[in-house]
């Protein structure tokens, strides 16, 4: 298992956009209000991924994600830009679909 740095991933996420972590499970962080997620590279401890939720607003989404970007290369991380996801209740559970 590799080590994840989630303290490194808070303080991205708080520098560029000022919100905090409100829950960390596995490779995923999930920021406050659920505009976008952070998921942990499974091979180096240098990559981020992003995901945005569906229905933010691209303009937004572009302006978060140059923010979260510039933050990332400040602390020697690449972050790429994947696609949307959303969440999806399954009976009692809610889950995570990526498109």
């Amino acid at each position: 298992m590799n080590y994840r740095d989630l303290e490194a991933v808070r303080q991205i996420v708080n520098n560029a956009t000022g919100l905090d972590i409100s829950y960390a499970y596995e490779d995923l962080v999930f920021p406050e209000h659920g505009a976008f997620i952070i998921q942990f590279n499974e091979d180096s401890n240098e990559k981020l991924h992003c995901y945005f939720h569906e229905d933010c607003i691209a303009k937004d989404a572009a302006n978060i994600f140059a923010n979260l970007k510039n933050e990332s290369e400040k602390r020697k991380c690449e972050l790429q830009r994947e696609g949307a996801y959303n969440f999806e209740q399954v009976g009692e559970n809610i889950q995570i679909r990526f498109l």
